[in-house]
This record gives C-alpha cells, structure tokens and sequence, in this order.
C-alpha cells in the first residue's frame, strides 16, 4: 500500500476534504522510521505510518460515521471525532499520530483523503463537518 502513496519524486496529490486546498503526501524515513510526510504549501508535517492502518481498524470497529474535526495543535478538539482519536492516549500508539512539535495536529484533515484515495474510506466533502467511514 506505501507504494501507493508516492515518493518525494512522485508524491500523491490530495485536496482537503472540502476540495478547497491541495497538499502531497508521500512516504520517507526519518530517524530510522517510516512516515508519511504531508506538505501543505511550504508548510510539512510528519505522521507516523502506522496510523492508517490503526485509523482503518478504529473506524472498522466503530462502523459509522465519523466526524473528522480537524483542528491545530495547539487548539482543542471536539470529542468523539477522527482528530481527538489521533492525539488521544487510548489510541495504538497512545498519544499523537503527528510527529512534529508544534504541527503534530490536523491530523483529521490530511490523512482522510489519503485514505479515501486508498480505497479504505469513504468521506464527505461539504464545506464543514466532514465526516469518514470504513470500507
């Protein structure tokens, strides 16, 4: 599936949930480790591989929609959403999905559409309130 997702050559091309902005995402090593490094104009952040599959099996298990709630790092999150769920200490990895202090956020709103891309999710794409679910 990392083949997928593109090289720093090729990186996949993606548009945020509302189709209003678009980033790459491709995977690299960083510190011995895969990650999935998202640049959003010049801005990049890293995520840590894992959390696709993880992100899969949780919503798999929830079975329902899913409210994505992206929101920086340094903001709070609505409970119960994709987002809280990637910085929460009952996930896998029981902490941030995000690996870069100070953007390990938005998580909810970059890796959703590399995921419907994927063929793991389905995920709306309205102007606010965007939700996933598993395939």
């Amino acid at each position: 599936m990392k083949n997928k997702i593109g090289t720093i050559e090729n990186p996949l091309n993606l548009k945020t949930p509302p189709m209003t902005s678009e980033y790459t995402m491709h995977v690299d090593e960083k510190d011995g480790k895969e990650v999935l490094v998202c640049t959003v104009g010049k801005t990049v952040l890293f995520y840590d591989i894992r959390c696709i599959d993880d992100l899969h099996a949780m919503l798999k298990k929830h079975s329902e929609w899913m409210e994505l709630g992206s929101a920086d790092e340094q903001k709070p999150v609505k409970e119960g959403t994709v987002e809280a769920w990637g910085r929460s200490e009952k996930n896998p990895v029981k902490g941030w999905y995000g690996l870069k202090k100070g953007l390990r956020g938005r998580f909810g709103m970059y890796i959703p559409p590399l995921m419907e891309k994927l063929g793991l999710t389905e995920l709306t794409h309205d102007a606010r309130g965007n939700k996933m679910k598993a395939n």
